[in-house]
């Protein structure tokens, strides 16, 4: 299966609507994007959570364009298309005929309420256990035929939970895959599954019942001839777990690996997860969400990727890299626990370092998976501090808005002509890519090597020199000043 570099961008942000991504994918970037993720484009794109609280998940927004759209690009690229498998917004239809008829509503069943789960009632314990992404209790009162009910809420009070185990559920998550199926979606990413299924007693996240539910809408989407990419930020045990039932798992576990080692030169914590870390995986930098620390933090008794201290000095270190303008975005801010995400942009995170960031992103493009490469790091995007500050939204800080005057200037940045002239070459060379990998980290280096048919590939990264250099066949083909 091709691993040729692929972008992640909401379409508005970047390119104002579908044909002007189409356009951008065909002409500035040529050459570096095989296929592209295309953030949630369902109306509406400007609600509680930036489209990922649908009101109608089988509609494309106007303000983008229509399936039509969609379809266009995935002429020329692989398109990767999310599946909010958790929830749907408050404003849906279906919710609001539940909100007015209850009992009597055809959705009676399909939205998730806390007697569903705890029908005798809830211990302490049991709500402590509780696994939140949010610093506040998973539920809302609504008015259900005039009648209060609690409704499990795992985001934000806008976005109610399904009960996936309901016909009606099942129903509604088949119609938006037989959607993507006909307009060409490639993968289907299941954003926030491991939330999906709750059960008393549990911490309600990534259960055993989770798994098996995995499966069974992993094999639905498979006959519908898409593969599937699993979103779960946790420990890094969950993604190894998770790697062996899907087509792809996200490797979540390498932006803060790799930033540790660039802001403290220090490799071997890296190296200790690429030896171990899942091959059939989606890598990346950064995301429209914020850099996980959950991904590599201890959880309870069991070991971390890093060490409580080094989680603590790494957030510390991002922190004052971005001249601290990521602590206005994260804890409260960003609606999450700061130890759970920090809301940067990548460039930003290590410290506008030309060099940084271009060695960060030379890392992703060499060890195994799939690139896939945010249109903010990709351009090299600063702190959103103004559009944070006028929205109040955390993420946003790493969710910038771009024109053609913006992009086009973006596009000179010298560390973001680099980057492009790499992700080309990462795509041209995609072969060298399907053999065997092996690494080793000593001290502040790296040493990552591929051998294929293709070819044989050797890199030699030193993250407290910024420096490093790739060869191919014993040519060399990248090294510090850039591309050769």
């Amino acid at each position: 299966m091709s691993t040729e570099p692929q972008l992640i961008t909401y379409v508005d942000r970047l390119a104002g609507d579908l044909r002007g991504l189409d356009e951008v994918l065909r002409l500035e970037f040529a050459g570096a994007f095989s296929g592209v993720h295309l953030l949630p484009f369902y109306p509406p794109i400007d609600g509680s959570d930036a489209g990922f609280d649908p009101v109608d998940h089988t509609a494309v927004d106007p303000r983008l364009g229509d399936w039509d759209d969609v379809a266009r690009i995935g002429s020329g690229h692989r398109v990767m298309a999310d599946l909010i498998v958790n929830h749907v917004s408050s404003h849906s239809s279906q919710f609001q005929d539940w909100a007015a008829r209850g009992a009597a509503s055809a959705f009676d069943g399909m939205f998730l309420t806390r007697d569903d789960v705890f029908p005798e009632g809830a211990s302490r314990e049991q709500l402590e256990a509780i696994y939140r992404p949010r610093p506040w209790p998973p539920f809302t009162t609504f008015e259900i035929a005039g009648v209060s009910r609690e409704v499990w809420t795992t985001f934000t009070n806008e976005q109610v939970d399904l009960d996936v185990s309901h016909p009606s559920t099942w129903a509604y998550l088949m119609t938006v895959l037989d959607r993507f199926r006909e307009v060409g979606v490639d993968l289907v990413r299941l954003d926030a599954i491991g939330y999906a299924v709750k059960r008393a007693g549990t911490s309600c996240f990534m259960i055993p019942e989770c798994f098996a539910f995995i499966e069974r809408i992993a094999k639905a989407t498979r006959q519908r001839g898409m593969n599937v990419l699993v979103e779960v930020h946790s420990h890094h045990r969950f993604q190894i777990e998770v790697a062996s039932r899907v087509d792809r798992v996200y490797d979540f576990a390498l932006p803060p690996l790799v930033l540790y080692s660039l802001l403290h030169s220090d490799a071997e914590p890296l190296g200790q997860w690429l030896d171990r870390a899942p091959r059939n995986c989606v890598t990346v930098l950064d995301t429209h969400d914020g850099i996980g620390m959950v991904d590599v933090a201890p959880e309870g008794e069991e070991a971390g990727l890093l060490t409580a201290e080094q989680v603590d000095r790494l957030i510390t270190a991002i922190h004052a890299a971005s001249g601290g303008t990521s602590v206005k975005a994260t804890g409260s801010a960003a609606m999450n626990l700061d130890s759970y995400q920090i809301n940067c942009t990548f460039y930003d995170a290590v410290g506008q370092d030309d060099d940084a960031h271009f060695l960060a992103r030379l890392v992703q493009m060499l060890v195994p998976g799939i690139p896939q490469v945010y249109y903010a790091g990709l351009l090299a995007a600063p702190n959103q501090v103004a559009l944070l500050s006028d929205t109040g939204v955390g993420r946003d800080i790493n969710r910038p808005y771009y024109d053609d005057t913006s992009r086009r200037a973006a596009l000179e940045q010298p560390v973001v002509r680099a980057t492009l002239d790499l992700l080309r070459w990462r795509a041209q060379h995609d072969a060298v890519f399907q053999g065997s990998f092996t690494s080793a980290a000593v001290g502040s280096s790296l040493h990552l090597e591929w051998d294929s048919p293709a070819g044989r590939l050797q890199a030699d990264i030193d993250f407290a020199e910024r420096s490093f250099r790739v060869d191919l066949d014993g040519e060399q083909i990248v090294a510090r000043d850039g591309l050769g």
